[in-house]
């Protein structure tokens, strides 16, 4: 057991350092198996190593009326037991393989990630197998692993980012899943019931909703096999999932109380879509305006020229059912009003003037070169390739991505620019204690 746990160790970390290098290396193929179920495969022989990325929509959204909460805790249970498998012997089960399973669940999916060595591939798949389609649920282990959510849950109630974060999705979505933390509450959490872990894992695990892609040892061959002996028995439909949410928020300043030196604001307004044609412009008008780099238009107003954040970001949100422009930044409090001023007026003046060509080719520069990036190991990829899948991509994006960021014209950018942003519909969600700012709201 020890020389499989020092190999996994090894090819783990080797898989990183030879992932394919440049994203014009990377050919997907789609395999469908002979039981129907389709994936997208990167097959890379160089290393003994698979990494399988499975990933079912409608995520914690899929929560049934006054059970918040049960999708997130039935993902943290998965690793719990399945079978005739305790929790610990299905940790040695697992062990002994040299094998890694990994659960998430959001507000628009759950996430399995499995990375497994060749020679272990079949008695892998089985144990995965078994924990998708017998999951025990055992009482003790979601005491425990409730125990665990419940204490995460305590704590989101002192940090002033949570805070933030459930205050203005709170204003924003209403009483739509969106609306509340997909972790549950205190209240809601206590509450589950054993009955209550069965039905989200019934609502989630359906063939309806289910992405699949596989990067490395594998042939298409093998792969179709693996896929009708891992998901062949799902059922075909799960829970009906969420509909739209609405953007509700409308501009203004709300503050939370709570005594810290330092406060921290979120902001934003309704965003675009990933399918909306215009979503490479606002892409590229963002990474000017808010996105990663210090170059940015807030990070040189906010920051460098005031010092008034240690960093200001904004960014798109275009999730499944609904679409947010959103930014942070977190200021001293007697900083705090002149920052949200400063950021207002930057939303303003980019909106009605527009980007320069230079900001233009400096933002293609920078996305384009990070792009290849991404690409660092097989479960990065096979996370891509299922990103892309839900969001409908063709399987040619990969190649054909940075083409589209360099085909946006300064006219276009600026078109986007006037229409995406919209600085009177801007709102902060500020918690702490700003001097000199009040709440319009």
């Amino acid at each position: 057991m020890m020389r499989l746990k020092w190999i996994a160790a090894t090819l783990f970390a080797c898989v990183t350092a030879m992932a394919l290098p440049a994203q014009a290396e990377i050919k997907i193929n789609e395999v469908t198996s002979p039981g129907g179920i389709t994936a997208w495969l990167v097959e890379d022989h160089s290393i003994p190593f698979t990494a399988l990325e499975l990933r079912f929509r409608g995520g914690t959204s899929l929560d049934a009326p006054g059970k918040r909460g049960a999708i997130y805790l039935m993902a943290g249970l998965l690793e719990e037991g399945s079978g005739a498998m305790r929790a610990q012997e299905y940790t040695r089960a697992l062990e002994q393989l040299a094998a890694s399973f990994s659960y998430d669940a959001d507000r628009d999916s759950l996430s399995i990630s499995a990375r497994f060595l060749s020679e272990n591939r079949e008695a892998a798949v089985a144990l995965l197998r078994q924990t998708l389609q017998e999951p025990r649920f055992d009482q003790d282990a979601l005491d425990r692993v409730r125990a665990q959510v419940l204490g995460g849950l305590r704590s989101d109630l002192k940090d002033p980012n949570k805070i933030a974060a459930q205050a203005f999705a709170g204003m924003a979505y209403g009483d739509h899943p969106y609306g509340s933390s997909g972790k549950g509450t205190i209240a809601t959490v206590s509450e589950l019931t054993r009955q209550d872990i069965f039905a989200a894992h019934e609502a989630v695990f359906a063939r309806d909703r289910l992405f699949v892609s596989a990067v490395g040892d594998i042939t298409p061959a093998e792969l179709g096999g693996l896929l009708d002996s891992l998901l062949g028995d799902l059922a075909a439909e799960g829970a009906p999932l969420a509909g739209p949410a609405e953007v509700a928020i409308s501009g203004g300043v709300s503050i939370v109380d709570y005594d810290t030196p330092q406060s921290v604001a979120l902001f934003g307004h309704i965003g675009i879509e990933r399918d909306d044609p215009r979503f490479f412009a606002a892409y590229i008008m963002n990474q000017i305006l808010g996105g990663g780099s210090f170059d940015s238009r807030l990070m040189e107003e906010v920051r460098e020229k005031r010092g008034l954040t240690y960093g200001v970001y904004s960014y798109l949100v275009p999730q499944d059912l609904a679409a947010i422009y959103m930014g942070q930044l977190g200021s001293a409090n007697g900083k705090m009003a002149e920052a949200v001023s400063v950021i207002q007026g930057e939303w303003q003046r980019l909106a009605s003037e527009g980007v320069s060509d230079k900001e233009l080719t400096d933002a293609k520069t920078y996305l384009t070169g990070a792009y290849p990036l991404r690409f660092d190991g097989n479960g990065r990829i096979a996370s891509i390739l299922v990103g892309m899948q839900m969001d409908e991509l063709p399987m040619d994006y990969v190649q054909t991505r940075n083409d589209k960021i360099n085909a946006v014209t300064l006219e276009e950018i600026n078109q986007v620019a006037s229409e995406v942003l919209l600085p009177e519909e801007l709102h902060f969600v500020v918690v702490g204690r700003p001097e000199g700012l009040s709440a319009s709201q």
